[in-house]
């Protein structure tokens, strides 16, 4: 299972993941690419999985038709230290999670 880390995402958070092969958008060569771009690189790369601090990326792509399965991070902020604590969530999603379906991890 191949995961990009969301341009939003801050890089050193891959290290978390480190027993997941994660790549990060900016390690493809994907910086600046537009959702739907970015969405179908995915397809054409084998990535299954973004995982994207971005809310609304499920309002603007369809992403059953992109097959592309989505975990979003949400907390206060896209800071490293806002985001580590919710890995525990995102490792369960990751072994659950089928393409086109999108979870959104933290919140509350």
């Amino acid at each position: 299972m191949q995961i990009p880390l969301d341009e939003c995402v801050p890089r050193p958070l891959k290290r978390e993941l480190a027993d997941y092969e994660i790549r990060t958008v900016v390690e493809m060569g994907w910086s600046g690419k537009k959702n739907g771009e970015l969405l179908q690189l995915m397809n054409q790369e084998g990535f299954t999985i973004l995982l994207t601090t971005d809310q609304n990326l499920r309002y603007q792509q369809n992403l059953k038709q992109a097959g592309v399965a989505v975990i979003v991070f949400v907390a206060r902020s896209n800071r490293l230290s806002d985001l580590v604590p919710l890995i525990p969530d995102v490792r369960s999603v990751l072994s659950t999670i089928d393409p086109g379906e999108v979870i959104e991890v933290g919140g509350s």
